[in-house]
């Protein structure tokens, strides 16, 4: 059976880099599923596609040239042949990114091609609906989550190392405002599986976030391989 972990949560949680770090502490690959939504976020924002238009959406989509590569142990996310890694971390193209996300067919599309990704290897795949609906039966599943609040503060500090002029009241309420419209879409809102493992990091270090996930990998990998 591969080793498929599945982490959910909402924005600023932490999961892309707290997954890194947890997949190369288990000699794993980490899937970043957002990104992909991102991508298509960031070709609707370029070619002026109304991320409203569920048509529009769903018919870009499905002609996208997405490809997900892995260099030195991190995730390549390529659009139109182009690592858009960096673009697709705005705060612009994370509310397209939310808007397109909403449609069925789009997520149809996407879902079909993480599953593929982590049938051919052991990965640890995050996103909003990983536990819920692209690997519900993997082995081990997260829900990774802090007060919005804590999340803003961590997204505000990230942005500010960076330049960006966003006060930390804007960003905050960009947080409620994505987190309003990932748990009240009609098409697999955001929630916690009923089987995922509660981390609140709000009061946890980095590296106790980690940790915690992979000692719950590791207890699973030992009890399989111990039956």
């Amino acid at each position: 059976m591969r080793l498929n972990i599945a982490m959910d949560g909402p924005v600023g949680a932490g999961k892309s880099t707290v997954a890194d770090a947890v997949a190369r502490r288990l000699g794993i690959l980490h899937l970043d599923t957002g990104a992909m939504y991102r991508a298509l976020g960031l070709k609707a924002l370029r070619t002026g596609t109304d991320t409203g238009n569920e048509q529009a959406v769903t018919a870009l989509c499905r002609g996208l040239d997405l490809d997900v590569r892995y260099s030195e142990g991190g995730q390549v996310t390529l659009l139109d042949g182009e690592d858009v890694s960096a673009l697709i971390r705005t705060q612009e193209v994370g509310m397209a990114a939310s808007d397109v996300s909403r449609f069925s067919e789009v997520r149809k599309m996407m879902v079909r091609r993480q599953q593929e990704l982590a049938a051919a290897t052991d990965m640890l795949v995050d996103g909003r609906d990983i536990c819920t609906t692209v690997l519900p039966n993997a082995p081990v599943k997260v829900y990774l989550t802090a007060s919005s609040e804590e999340r803003a503060r961590r997204r505000w500090a990230e942005m500010r190392q960076k330049g960006l002029p966003d006060t930390y009241e804007e960003v905050l309420k960009a947080v409620v405002d994505r987190d309003r419209q990932d748990m009240n879409r009609k098409v697999e809102p955001l929630r916690q599986a009923e089987d995922a493992v509660l981390v609140d990091s709000t009061d946890m270090t980095f590296d106790q976030v980690v940790e915690a996930i992979v000692k719950l990998a590791e207890e699973k990998i030992h009890g399989e391989s111990g039956k």
